[in-house]
């Protein structure tokens, strides 16, 4: 179990929400941290790479079992609550934030090991739709907790296919493992680097001594970005049709900017657009993993300025919001670097910048309340361990 008291604090609240909700306590509780992407945007499903951390915000999915064989679902932010009878479930959009769990619960089933009815509690600190992979920490937590009531071990491998398959099987979303693996998998002041294609990983050290990472919620209106990212997805490889007219690939990490080049006659202005980010940022990754081994935090920072470029020109997925959070960064003596993170049209920045930095960055917020009527907020991010579960008693 993790040792902070703060977490400890958390769990005892979240404990005392389940008996006051359920009449019973939990018997078991998973816990799993938000993500940020600190470079690998929309390349996760082009088989690329990506370098993320979890950060020191969680959700809380307590549970215990009922006699009855169905299922409640209590989300204690919102005072909501949903129930379904027993299973096997089926994906009802009038579920909304119960789908996630249920979707977990029916990955256990397709894997032959049959959930009892439960109570389950949701708790969460992270904030929603600005990518900062809120339901994947749900659905990491979830599976953790009904790992451990059921007494069984799952691989790290089962427990990501469990987690990830509840958004992209049962609910249908186009999401990838990454923020699921994220989650499952950091470790303290560290940064993981993902292969998608080999599902390889490495742990680079995050400590930035003199330097922070800072991330600012916009608080634009969340948009539905499943149908467009599907739209990026298909759209990526229609490209690799393209390409392919020169040399056989699988996705667009199998080619390069001057395939891109070479394909100009044939492919168009917003397909070559679109390769270009991809295979650019694959390498803006690659590169930036040795950029952080080294502690080169000014030459880091300019490739996620860099990033958040072609995510604006190229891929097209920023706002104007966005951009003025990025270049107000960019402006403020101290700062390395400024992006856009998360799938797009709203939500989060992450800036990496000197520590004296920050106040001066921090009072341009209210220039941008002035202008865009929204209250920016500004807070560091820590790179935490990965997601936990534990029995509350037996």
């Amino acid at each position: 179990m993790h040792k902070s008291e703060g977490l400890k604090a958390l769990m005892l609240d979240v404990i005392k929400l389940h008996e006051e909700e359920y009449g019973s306590s939990p018997v078991a509780i998973g816990v799993a941290p938000g993500t940020i992407n600190l470079l690998g945007e929309h390349t996760d499903y082009n088989e690329g790479y990506v370098l993320q951390f979890a950060i020191p915000k969680y959700v809380w999915v307590s549970i215990s079992t009922r006699a009855d064989g169905s299922f409640r679902f209590y989300a204690a932010n919102t005072n909501e609550r949903k129930k379904s009878p027993k299973g096997p479930f089926k994906y009802r959009r009038e579920d909304r934030w119960a789908n996630y769990s249920k979707g977990v619960i029916s990955g256990f089933s397709g894997r032959g090991l049959e959930v009892p009815g439960l109570d389950v509690t949701i708790y969460s600190e992270i904030p929603q739709d600005i990518g900062l992979g809120s339901s994947d920490a749900l659905c990491v937590a979830a599976t953790l907790a009904i790992q451990k009531l059921l007494n069984v071990s799952l691989t790290d491998a089962d427990i990501i296919s469990i987690a990830n398959g509840a958004e992209k099987d049962y609910m249908g979303l186009p999401i990838e493992v990454t923020d699921v693996m994220t989650s499952l998998k950091s470790r303290d002041g560290k940064a993981i680097y993902i292969d998608l294609r080999s599902m390889e990983y490495s742990y680079i050290p995050l400590r930035l001594e003199d330097a922070i990472l800072v991330g600012t919620n916009s608080h634009v209106p969340p948009v539905e970005v499943g149908e467009y990212v599907q739209e990026l997805i298909d759209d990526c490889y229609t490209g690799v049709g393209y390409l392919n007219t020169r040399h056989p690939g699988r996705t667009l990490r199998d080619f390069s900017e001057a395939d891109v080049k070479a394909s100009l006659e044939i492919m168009p202005e917003a397909a070559r657009r679109l390769c270009l980010h991809v295979i650019e940022e694959n390498s803006r990754v690659v590169e930036g993993k040795k950029l952080l081994e080294k502690k080169n935090y000014p030459l880091f920072g300019k490739l996620m300025s860099q990033s958040h470029e072609s995510l604006r020109d190229n891929y097209e997925v920023s706002c104007p919001e966005i951009d003025w959070l990025v270049k107000r960064a960019i402006e403020t003596d101290g700062v390395y670097g400024s992006r856009i993170t998360g799938p797009g049209f709203g939500g989060c920045t992450v800036t990496l910048m000197k520590k004296n930095a920050l106040l001066e960055y921090t009072e341009k917020m209210l220039e941008y309340e002035r202008i865009f009527g929204f209250s920016a907020e500004v807070f560091q991010l820590t790179p935490v361990g990965g997601a936990f579960e534990y029995f509350t008693h037996q």
